[in-house]
């Protein structure tokens, strides 16, 4: 269903379009959804343009945000040498990304003040061991501080009293990556020295806080305060090179030298050859308070007009500013005090639990902890060259892998390779590929018109369009000549497993590889298994994930799958909805403004109606009792010719750039429809507020994520909610679906579905799973051990 031979997406109903507005900090992009892009007026330059114009979403959904800190609260620590020059170098070691935890925190206290009272000491180094500075606080700490913490007793009473203040310099050493905590440490040294491939950044507000160790008030002085709204309202991270020509560091140099240097640097600044800056107190990089003023007005008219619901991007912009305005101690103590805050809203906590579920979908219990090893996958083959097919053949080459592209004509095989060149020359266009690695990645790239090449290939992807028979004739010819141990994998995102696999005997190499649209950007890939398919096929398919930098869903074998199945009750709720008095467009701009990138009908007319029509009817068949049956007004519009975006028309009209606009036309359709079905407006329904909109269209897609998990589809809450949010673009600031209805409470959502469901039908009927944890007040990701997994 996703493959659209005619050069246009066809995006199922489990994907969201790349429009502004989605994942507002998920994917390292927070400011994305915040700007839009809107073309708003103002004299300041580069930062201008960055608001109205920010990167496209594909490229920052492809390019992994910033790593952030991911570790147990293992007992981290620093050690310190003391040279024959007098540089006492302190190692910070807290594996894998040295983050500050508390118990580095302590230890790298015990150091300062040993280095400071030895008189034998004249300067310190501070770097990270194994080519790591520091990555950032340690998010597991998150709620675990001592209750009785002064504010500010860190970034203040430490780092800027006693590291910043103090008679020796202190020169930071960094390579690997100087990400949050890790860079605001480093801020507080009075040099850096950096190697060329170094990440810095500040990505706290993926995570729904702020910079808490003075970053807000450090960063603008270091970098201008531009700059430096780009860094931390973008959570963008930038290497070295870049580092040292915005002045974010002051010296580059090679990793092998990068502790010497720094040493030489420290010695030269006592010696008063290289200058001494204290930068919380440097003014040379901001502008008057006029422009200051103006800057960030700018920006939190921006951010309030794009991202109405949440703060924590405000909060950023208001300690900056007060730094700036009332001097940079002050900062400092809003700062310690506006971080706590962040720390514990809703927002933080739903952004953290994304963080952490993201991490942990490819732990599946007795599959990945069994002792099993990837095999070497040294050659894939694709069978489509359609959208689907080439988009899956980009991420492949664009990750080493080589990649054999099967089409039924030269016509088609040609179109294939070219879809295939033009996406990896758009990562050219965009900076991201050299040309060089372009024509390199695109070398690996060969087409066939056969299957011949495809004996030596260890992973096969079907690409083709939703046709079962033809999907079984595939699979019947590549058991003749793929070897024994070739993964078969589909791409279909909807067909049952067991029925594509019917004619083959090779049951245990089958599983769903099922990509989203555009699959070279979009960063979900769903991995479906049958009862038959082997654990090794599934352990292979995990790693190639981790390859081509795709985030994996594990799912069992139904129509739909788990990604699919979870939504297609939303399409249909807001279906009824309309039926029965509510207006298309104030339908699609409540779900936007509760964040969802688009309105549900806004996603139809993307989608097309001929594939939502076919979809639907597969869902009927599937799960009679839960769907709302009325089809009439996509059938009355599709006699009009009225398809979708793809051809102008369809619940919203388009101009020649495909803009949408409401159709006042569509009424006439609308009321034909319910004539038709005998239907008229309900007078409770036509009372419903935006909130009540909002739960009567997401609840029934919480209800099927229930029965989804009760089914044994997904073993993890947590897995839908990424599912959710990488696949269907569910806010992630709202932590995913199921997260999202938790802080609502099991009961207040069977409650409304059991209301509804005696007033309107079974579509509304809360599921048993549902049903027992509203009784037991419990949690939707409580184990339910009666489950029969289908995994």
């Amino acid at each position: 269903m996703e493959l659209h031979e005619q050069g246009r997406f066809w995006w199922d109903l489990g994907l969201v379009a790349p429009l502004p507005g989605l994942q507002m900090v998920a994917a390292g992009a927070s400011y994305l959804s915040l700007v839009g892009n809107e073309r708003a007026r103002s004299p300041f330059g580069e930062f201008r343009s960055l608001l109205v114009n920010p990167p496209p979403l594909h490229a920052l959904l492809r390019a992994p945000a910033p790593p952030l800190p991911l570790r147990e609260m293992a007992k981290g620590t620093t050690a310190m040498e003391v040279r024959a020059d007098g540089v006492a170098v302190i190692t910070i070691s807290n594996p894998p990304v040295n983050a500050v935890s508390f118990d580095v925190i302590a230890s790298l206290q015990r150091n300062y003040a040993e280095a400071l009272s030895r008189s034998d000491v004249k300067a310190i180094v501070l770097t990270g061991a194994k080519g790591r500075f520091c990555g950032g606080f340690d998010i597991t700490a998150f709620g675990k501080k001592p209750k009785n913490e002064k504010p500010g007793s860190m970034a203040i009473d430490f780092l800027t009293d006693i590291v910043e203040d103090a008679r020796k310099p202190s020169v930071a050493a960094i390579d690997g990556i100087a990400l949050g905590g890790g860079l605001e440490v480093a801020m507080v040294c009075h040099a850096r020295i950096s190697t060329p491939s170094a990440q810095l950044g500040l990505p706290e507000l993926q995570l729904g806080i702020i910079p808490g160790l003075g970053g807000t008030q450090r960063l603008p002085r270091l970098v201008g305060l531009q700059k430096a709204l780009e860094m931390m309202l973008m959570s963008k991270a930038i290497k070295g090179r870049e580092a040292h020509e915005v002045g974010l560091v002051d010296a580059i140099t090679s990793a092998n030298e990068l502790v010497n240097t720094a040493c030489s640097w420290a010695l030269e600044i006592v010696e008063n050859k290289r200058p001494w800056f204290k930068s919380l107190y440097r003014t040379d990089r901001l502008p008057d308070l006029v422009e200051v003023k103006d800057v960030l007005k700018f920006a939190r008219v921006q951010t309030k007009k794009k991202a109405p619901n949440v703060q924590h991007p405000i909060v950023c912009i208001d300690v900056i500013e007060e730094g700036i305005v009332r001097g940079p101690r002050v900062g400092l103590m809003k700062e310690a005090l506006s971080a706590k805050m962040v720390e514990q809203s809703q927002t933080s906590k739903s952004l953290r639990h994304f963080f952490f579920a993201q991490r942990a979908t490819s732990k599946i219990p007795n599959i990945t902890n069994i002792g099993l090893t990837p095999r070497k996958i040294k050659k894939a083959a694709i069978v489509g060259g359609g959208l689907m097919g080439s988009g899956i053949a980009t991420v492949l080459v664009l990750n080493n892998f080589k990649v054999i592209l099967k089409e039924i004509n030269e016509q088609f095989l040609s179109a294939g390779i070219n879809r295939v060149k033009g996406n990896l020359q758009s990562f050219v266009r965009k900076g991201q590929l050299t040309i060089e690695d372009c024509e390199k990645k695109f070398s690996l790239l060969s087409g066939v018109l056969d299957y011949e090449q495809f004996r030596d290939a260890d992973l096969v992807i079907e690409a083709v369009v939703e046709d079962i028979l033809l999907k079984q004739q595939i699979f019947s010819d590549l058991e003749k000549y793929c070897h024994r141990n070739c993964i078969f994998a589909t791409n279909t995102s909807t067909i049952d497993l067991n029925l594509i696999g019917q004619k083959t005997g090779s049951q245990d190499c089958i599983v769903g590889a099922h990509f989203f649209s555009p699959a070279h950007v979009m960063p979900l890939l769903e991995i479906v298994r049958t009862h038959q398919t082997s654990l090794q096929a599934i352990v292979d398919l995990l790693d190639v994930a981790k390859k081509i930098q795709k985030t994996p869903i594990v799912a069992g074998n139904c129509t739909g799958f788990a990604v699919n199945r979870m939504f297609f009750p939303y399409g249909q709720a807001a279906s009824f909805l309309v039926d029965y008095g509510l207006d298309v467009y104030h339908i699609d701009n409540v779900i936007t403004q509760f964040g969802m990138p688009m309105g549900p009908f806004r996603l139809a007319d993307l989608v097309g109606f001929g594939v939502a029509t076919a979809t639907r009817k597969q869902y009927f068949q599937s799960y009679p009792e839960r769907c709302y049956k009325s089809m009439l007004l996509l059938q009355i519009l599709l006699e009009d010719n009225r398809t979708g975006e793809s051809s102008r028309k369809g619940f919203y009209v388009y101009d020649d750039k495909r803009k949408a606009s409401q159709d006042p036309d569509l009424r006439k359709y609308i009321e034909k429809s319910r004539n038709m079905g005998g239907v008229t407006q309900d007078p409770k329904l036509m009372k419903l507020t935006d909130n009540d909109i909002v739960e009567i269209i997401l609840f029934p897609v919480v209800n099927e994520a229930c029965l989804v998990l009760d089914e044994g589809i997904s073993l993890k809450a947590s897995d839908l909610d990424v599912a959710s949010i990488m696949g269907m673009g569910f806010p992630s600031y709202r932590g995913g679906v199921m997260f999202w209805a938790d802080t609502l409470g099991a009961k207040y959502v069977y409650n409304r579905l059991e209301a509804w469901s005696k007033d309107y039908g079974e579509f509304f009927k809360p599921s048993e799973y549902l049903a027992a944890r509203a009784r037991q007040g419990a949690s939707l990701a409580a184990k339910v051990d009666s489950a029969k997994s289908r995994l």
